[in-house]
Parts: C-alpha cells; structure tokens; sequence
C-alpha cells in the first residue's frame, strides 16, 4: 500500500523537462582506492526517469590480484578465484549503463574506479554523464551530520542490511536516491550533472609482484591506464596565499580535492599552463584549495580549515585562471 501512495505521488509530481530519462544507481567494492587498485564486486539498479526501480543486477569480480581489506567487504580470495574477470562482464555491464545517468555516493571514486576498468580492456563506458549524491543532497539542504551513505539513508527511513556490500549499498541509494530526485523536482532544482569523459590512453606499467592471501593467483602486475606525467617543475618562486579580490599569481601553489566537473587532469593542465604549481598535497605553503565540497572531511579540505588555506570552487577557479598575474607583478600587454 505504501508503495502504491509513494508511485501515486511521484506520478503526481510535475516533472522538470530537461531532468533525464534514465538512471543507474551504481555500487562497486574495490581492493583500495588508488589507480591500479581493482574492482572486485558491482551492483546496478536502474531505475525511470522518476526514480522508480526497473531492475537490479550484481557481479563479483576476480581481480586476478589480493583482495584488499576483507575485513571491509568481506570477499575473499577464495570467493573471488571463481568469479568473473571484468572482462567477462563488461558487456552486460555496460547495458545497464547504458544511456542513463550513472549515480553514485562521492560519485567520481565509482566512475574513476569503472573508468579505469574499461580502459583495461579497451573498451569505452557507454556512459556520459554522472550525479553524485553527495552533491545532490547538498543542493537540497538536507540537514545531514555527516556525508556517509548510512547518514543519507537514515533521514529517509531506508534500512541498510549489508552495509559495504555492492548491491545492498547500490539498494540503499537508490531507495534514498527516489525521493531526494522527487524533492528536487518539486523544488525546480537543478541536477548536480558533470561529464563522464572515457579514458583513451593507458600504458602497461611494471610493478612489484603481488601474492594473494593464502595461496596465489599466480602474479599480478597492476596496470595503469596512463603513463605517468613528470611535470616540470614551476619556474616561478610561490607569491605567497590568494587573497580574496585579487588575481591569482603565477607560482602559486594550488591544490584539488573532490569531484569536478572538469576532469581533474585537465584543470591541472589548466592552471600548469597559466604558470601555477600544481601540489598533490596541502601545507601551509599552499596557496589555495579548489574544491566543490568545502565541508567534506577529507584530509586537504580539514588541512585547510586547520592552516586557514583559502579554498573556492571549481567555478571561481576556472574564472581566475582567465587572469593570471606574472610572476614579477607587472600587468600584461
């Protein structure tokens, strides 16, 4: 019955013309969280243009390397070793991706993560454009303590069984993500959408052996799906902090965190070129921290609050790097 009132009144509700059709609330469970870590689980529920369920879908994967922290999401070595390689359900995979909007909780890790997958085999995500709900329940002013899924779900009644197992955790958002999408339509906000940009260049790179827990998956090389960028370093002294109200200064030191809608590599590339540098981590030398979610907890957004690093948006960003100060102070000509 419940259900019944809830579809009625999603059916009810004028819907914004320009929101998308489709969506795909992803999970993925990986063996960490850096570039030649792997996905290791994955779960889908797709879902209408209202929010409604369609379908679910779940697939281990053996990432023909150790499992990471079982501890977290308790797949072992021997529940893996029969699994799927990526490989093997890319396809499928990828139509549930398919002409929908992908949505996830701090979205840009399951992109990244997914992303990178396909790179390996060599084929393209069917997917271009993603939401994170992070994002979405910022938009809407939800009067959350924290930004973890477990918050989310609570303050929509959703009752988390499996917590950091991928079709649970893809259950729990999309039974969070339903009425979040039918509070925004009501409220005539705008869909926190960015761009999911294929990756197009990646490169085998040798790297220490890696044994599996227990036993062996025979050996694993974890590849990249990129080569690695030495950038050189700036050749201007660091100016000093960005103050408000005045341009960026080339030399100074800028950092990133969090998701954006501009892939990151090209912002980097961006602010490289004006003649910034471009730090991997925050200190009190830094200059200024860009980022989209300035009360996220995560370790550069809590230096800054710590150092008082100045911090702006990728918006803000973008229209400083339209006017760069050189080095020496003088205007341009």
């Amino acid at each position: 019955m419940l259900e019944d009132l809830t579809t009625a009144a999603s059916a009810a509700t004028p819907w914004p013309a320009a929101y998308p059709k489709g969506y795909a609330v992803v999970d993925v469970e990986t063996t960490g969280l850096a570039r030649d870590d792997r996905i290791i689980s994955a779960a889908v529920y797709r879902l209408d243009e209202r929010g409604e369920v369609e379908d679910h879908w779940y697939s281990m994967v053996n990432p023909e390397r150790d499992p990471g922290p079982v501890w977290i999401h308790g797949l072992t070595s021997d529940l893996l070793e029969g699994a799927p390689l990526f490989h093997d359900i890319a396809e499928e995979f990828a139509t549930r991706l398919e002409g929908r909007v992908l949505v996830a909780h701090n979205a840009v890790f399951d992109w990244q993560m997914i992303a990178r997958e396909y790179a390996r085999v060599r084929i393209e995500p069917p997917v271009r454009q993603r939401l994170c709900t992070i994002a979405l329940s910022k938009e809407l002013g939800l009067p959350l303590p924290n930004h973890k899924l477990e918050s989310l779900a609570a303050h929509f009644g959703v009752v988390q069984q499996r917590a950091h197992h991928a079709l649970d955790d893809a259950r729990v958002l999309a039974e969070a993500f339903r009425p979040s999408l039918r509070a925004a339509a009501q409220g005539g906000v705008r869909l926190p959408l960015n761009e999911c940009l294929p990756l197009t260049e990646w490169a085998d790179r040798a790297a220490p052996l890696i044994g599996r827990q227990g036993g062996g998956y025979g050996g694993y090389r974890p590849s990249g799906w990129r080569p690695a960028r030495r950038r050189p370093a700036c050749p201007y002294p660091n100016p000093g902090r960005f103050e408000d109200g005045k341009p960026l200064r080339q030399g100074m030191r800028i950092a990133f965190s969090g998701d954006t809608s501009v892939e990151r590599e090209l912002l980097e590339d961006r602010a490289v070129e004006a003649g910034l540098h471009v730090a991997t981590s925050l200190s009190r030398l830094t200059s200024l921290l860009v980022t989209n979610d300035p009360d996220s907890l995560t370790s550069k957004v809590v230096k800054a609050r710590q150092f008082g690093t100045p911090v702006v948006d990728e918006a803000a960003f973008g229209q400083l790097l339209r006017d760069v100060a050189p080095a020496d102070g003088r205007t341009e000509g």
